[in-house]
């Protein structure tokens, strides 16, 4: 095998009759023997679980880290982005939907999670799913090099869902703390509780999006259930994770007041120090009937937020507008002026506003770190 890629995955347990439990996220999947996981990438052979993703990335990129977006974790800074293929959720609005959703269309047909009833061919070696799954091949060690050789000051998981490349992010993000590295999720939320805190102990940061705050929407559009997420925001924030929250504004989706108030209100009640961003959708995947977000939608969404109680409440997608800046919230100076993904201008002294002595919430929030 090269570079020693198959790896048992970390969460599972054993069932009767060569089956396995993946306790990874909480879809909770019962996988039969030659058969793969919702999010397709995890993989039971003679009742082991394996991680077809440990060692093939399909996107080695240096982005800005206002990009990912977080906007109040070493603003201005590089973040070194990798990502697998594949995803736990099936969201039909996916923005990347063609590296996430790869795996279920793409891989050679297998029995999948909660279709043993079916009468699929096993695929009956681990090499031949193995061999399937495109990336450059790597290895924790060499994504960390990459990392420092190339100037970033964190490794960001992103793109796809983070989660389901677990064992590779958390031998990256182990080893990238011992070099001096910071790291960094993008990601739905969708994670069980035991791997959450394992994770926890070498994440910097997280920006987890939440899509709704209607169990019907999450379930329909999704695939997956709203509460677990709701739970993982919660225990990121009391586990000292720096969080910043991400919706995604759907026209005639979750763009009501009420709704949108909703979610405002839940990420307030945790914290109102938590940064929310607003990103204007653009049709895409299997929802492309829908217009992109009107701007003047993303300012009323800002409005509820402010009127909630947030501190920082931010417009992404929207060239020109001034929502990706950063103001005080005491005294309203402008304190990070951002075009786009890149900061132009950071007035912070020593993580205070230098008009009126206001510490601004967040981690390297000045200028240079």
């Amino acid at each position: 095998m090269h570079m020693g890629s198959i790896h048992e995955a970390r969460y599972y347990e054993p069932l009767p009759g060569g089956k396995v439990l993946c306790t990874l996220c909480p879809h909770d999947c019962r996988i039969a023997d030659g058969g793969r996981g919702a999010c397709s990438v995890r993989y039971n052979h003679a009742g082991k679980l394996y991680t077809l993703v440990y060692d093939k990335v399909v996107a080695q990129e240096i982005n800005p880290i206002e990009k990912k977006p977080l906007f109040h974790f070493h603003p201005g800074s590089f973040a070194y982005s990798i990502s697998t293929v594949g995803c736990n959720l099936r969201c039909s609005f996916c923005q990347n939907w063609d590296i996430s959703q790869w795996p279920k269309s793409h891989l050679p047909k297998c029995i999948e999670a909660g279709e043993e009833g079916r009468f699929e061919p096993i695929c009956p070696q681990l090499a031949e799913m193995d061999d399937a799954v495109p990336g450059e091949l790597v290895m924790p060690e060499m994504i960390v090099n990459s990392a420092i050789a190339t100037g970033c000051i964190s490794i960001s998981y992103t793109f796809t869902e983070p989660t389901i490349f677990y064992e590779l992010a958390y031998d990256t993000a182990v080893l990238a703390k011992e070099r001096g590295l910071k790291n960094n999720f993008v990601s739905n939320g969708f994670i069980s509780e035991a791997p959450l805190r394992e994770l926890a102990t070498v994440l910097d940061a997280i920006n987890i999006d939440l899509k709704y705050f209607r169990e019907e929407s999450c379930r329909r559009i999704s695939r997956a259930r709203l509460q677990p997420i709701l739970d993982a925001i919660c225990l990121y924030y009391e586990l000292g994770v720096w969080l910043e929250v991400t919706t995604l504004v759907i026209p005639g989706l979750n763009d009501s007041d009420e709704e949108l108030r909703q979610i405002a209100e839940f990420i307030c009640a945790l914290g109102p120090e938590i940064p929310w961003h607003l990103s204007q959708y653009y049709p895409a995947y299997k929802m492309r009937d829908r217009p992109p977000t009107p701007v003047s939608t993303l300012r009323r969404a800002r409005e509820i937020g402010k009127a909630v109680g947030l501190r920082y409440v931010y417009l992404g997608n929207v060239p020109g507008e001034e929502g990706d800046n950063t103001y005080c919230y005491q005294c309203s100076a402008l304190l990070i002026d951002r075009r786009g993904f890149f900061v132009r201008t950071n007035r912070l002294q020593d993580g205070h506003c230098p008009d009126c002595g206001t510490r601004i919430d967040g981690i390297g929030m000045s200028a240079g770190g």
